[in-house]
């Protein structure tokens, strides 16, 4: 008889945690820091606004 070669399934969990941490990086790389340069602004913006009034 011929002898059949069954090839296991490779698991996908691996690739979904790989996807999952490239979404935070790029995330954290680009979205986030368009927040923190928002915030400065606003900051500075407020304190600047403080001091002229006085």
């Amino acid at each position: 008889m011929a002898e059949i070669k069954i090839e296991k399934k490779k698991p996908i969990w691996p690739w979904i945690v790989a996807l999952l941490l490239i979404a935070a990086v790029v995330y954290y790389v680009f979205l986030r820091d368009d927040d923190m340069q928002n915030n400065s602004r606003t900051e500075i913006e407020t304190i600047s606004a403080d001091s002229t009034a006085n």
